[in-house]
């Protein structure tokens, strides 16, 4: 693959050359706006034409919940590519990784060091079978509001933006806090999208702000999604609210 294209209309109109592969992505905008659905659109295109996926979705309680979503916005069945991918949880009880089966990693990303070695060993085991690996993550500002791991980890995942070569990186953002750090990955990235949402009725938008390569159409759009899918964004967004962030706040 050179580029990946989501062969859905409107999102390939504003991408027609595609989202270059090997390359960095940056999803952001307020929380609650959407980011991971756009992300999805490309984590599924890639898993159809082939291609492996280290998932760490960060608002999601378990791999049932990402599968869920991906196949409410995209119609893909996850299911049909266990084989490609490996899902990393987050678990700050525990102070490195551990590998719960094939398809599952349970780890404390708060730490640079864990980050690092959680990365290295899931795109290995994937890449014994298939170069082309995507490593997806979803909100990925939570870990920054770890009080001791925080600015520690802001600075490996810098590096992890800055020495890529040959993976694949989608990653969505919330801007809603922690702004000066978002605005140096938006810096960094390769390619960058920005999101919003528009609350009566409940709406959500997306443009192109950048791409490392190909033609891109500069307009906002509104993203055409169910009222399903946009009951699931704000149930995922309470969820990180209620579990998830507390959890990292301890760490």
């Amino acid at each position: 693959m050179q580029t990946i294209k989501t062969n859905i209309d409107w999102f390939d109109k504003l991408i027609p050359d595609g989202l270059p592969v090997k390359s960095t992505t940056i999803i952001t905008g307020p929380g609650g706006s959407g980011k991971p659905l756009i992300g999805e659109y490309f984590l599924s295109s890639w898993l159809k034409n082939g291609g492996s996926a280290v998932i760490i979705s960060l608002q999601y309680p378990s791999p049932e919940f990402v599968m869920e979503s991906v196949k409410n916005i995209t119609g893909t069945d996850m299911s049909n590519y266990y084989d490609n991918l490996i899902f990393i949880r987050l678990n700050t009880q525990i102070q490195g990784y551990e590998q719960i089966n094939k398809q599952l990693i349970e780890a404390n990303l708060v730490k640079p060091d864990v980050w690092e070695q959680t990365l290295d060993f899931t795109t290995k085991q994937l890449s014994a079978n298939n170069p082309d690996i995507m490593v997806f993550v979803s909100a990925l500002n939570l870990l920054l509001f770890s009080p001791t791991y925080g600015e520690l980890i802001f600075n490996k995942i810098k590096d992890t933006l800055k020495r890529n070569t040959h993976l694949t990186y989608v990653f969505s953002v919330s801007t809603s806090a922690k702004k000066d750090e978002i605005a140096q990955l938006e810096k960094m990235a390769d390619n960058l999208m920005v999101s919003r949402s528009e609350k009566e009725p409940f709406c959500l938008y997306m443009r192109i702000e950048r791409l490392k390569a190909g033609q891109f159409e500069h307009n906002e759009i509104q993203i055409p999604v169910s009222a399903d899918t946009l009951n699931h964004i704000k149930e995922m967004a309470n969820h990180s609210r209620a579990q998830v962030l507390p959890a990292i706040l301890k760490t």
